[in-house]
């Protein structure tokens, strides 16, 4: 089938939209109908060429929610009709990742997706009778995609697709980092750093766990408004007195939990140095740039602190993330706030345009 795409053809260069073509779904996969997805940050260091892991040409996103239109053979969990969140972070249910229990990172489809491919080694997508590869095993930037069945988490048809595509990355990082893979306690202190979209779900996750405080740090006010409305009781401007007035503030414990959510080094540090002796835990979620480490004094840890990284928030996507959206659905996270800016498949490029000039939180693509 033919369909309108957003391909990278050249790393720093404006994706170009075109008709390309969509294979049927094969063993095991899905074909998904797309109505909407988010513009992620992930996409455009990708399309920067910073990313040493990114190639091109391919169909950029990852960010997507849709409907599914066909299934392949042997596919038991959705069928056409239902409503879906696409997961660059599957979940399989076999590999020895999940078997475990400790750990939301399949294994599974995990060499392949990282070349750009399908399952099988090869792609659904094409152009020319040349193919064009899968971007983080979803390319959502597209009117359908050819996903695997693990990939997919069936949702609540209530659920409007705009919001649902904030679900499958930067919200779910967000909340997941607070309730699954930090597990804040009832009445915590917790300090977020970064109020984009992944860190405005920690605060809105550390809310939902029940923390008593929880401070909202950012260079930005607009942000920090945003922060207070999802649920942040304190409002901080960042800079580097920021960890000396954590440790005033907490009798110089400091937080029992802290979220790093910019891909700043220095910021990861100053969470780490802001965590509470004893207990401390550290959650770092933003993607540092290439080549660059974080710098740690020995003695916070030896303290008793814990750095951890969150991948996907710690979500495990088909069976957490339709939890997640049932929290939306009930009230308790307003996902509509998160959404600034609505754009056309054709004017794609305007949401990086507003992701470098930090203009919003989410620009989300609507495909009519």
């Amino acid at each position: 089938m033919k369909i309108r795409a957003a391909v990278l053809e050249e790393f720093g260069a404006p994706l170009a939209v075109q008709d390309v073509d969509l294979a049927g779904p094969e063993a095991g996969e899905v074909l998904v109908r797309l109505h909407a997805c988010g513009v992620c940050h992930t996409d455009m260091y990708s399309a920067s060429g910073v990313d040493p892991s990114g190639y091109a040409p391919c169909v950029l996103g990852h960010e997507g929610a849709g409907v599914v239109e066909e299934i392949g053979e042997g596919v038991t969990s959705v069928v056409p009709g239902d409503h879906v969140v696409t997961l660059f972070s599957p979940q399989c249910g076999e590999c020895v990742n999940c078997r475990s229990g400790r750990t939301n990172i399949c294994l599974a489809i995990r060499e392949q997706q990282n070349l750009g491919y399908l399952p099988d080694g090869t792609t659904r997508l094409s152009r020319d009778g040349e193919p064009l590869r899968h971007f983080m095993g979803c390319s959502t930037f597209a009117e359908a995609t050819v996903m695997p069945e693990i990939a997919l988490a069936k949702v609540d048809p209530e659920s409007p697709h705009a919001a649902n595509a904030l679900f499958a990355c930067g919200l779910s990082t967000g909340l997941g980092a607070a309730m699954f893979r930090a597990k804040v306690f009832e009445g915590s202190t917790a300090v977020v750093f970064g109020l984009g979209l992944v860190g405005l779900g920690a605060v809105a996750g550390a809310r939902l766990m029940g923390a008593e405080r929880i401070i909202a740090v950012d260079l930005s006010e607009d942000r920090l408004k945003h922060a207070e409305h999802h649920g942040a009781t304190d409002l901080w401007v960042g800079g580097e007195g920021v960890v000396d007035r954590v440790l005033e503030e907490t009798g110089g414990f400091g937080a029992d939990f802290t979220f790093e959510a910019t891909g700043n080094v220095n910021v990861m540090r100053q969470a780490v140095e802001s965590a509470r002796i004893g207990w401390g835990t550290v959650c770092v979620t933003g993607v540092a740039g290439r080549g660059e480490t974080l710098d740690v004094v020995p003695r916070y840890l030896i303290t008793g602190r814990t750095v951890m990284g969150a991948s996907f928030g710690g979500v495990k996507g088909r069976e957490q993330v339709p939890q997640l959206v049932d929290r939306y659905l009930k009230g308790g996270i307003d996902v509509d706030a998160l959404i600034s800016h609505r754009t056309t498949l054709d004017e794609i490029n305007t949401g990086f345009d507003l992701m470098h000039e930090q203009d919003g939180i989410r620009t989300v693509v609507e495909y009519v």
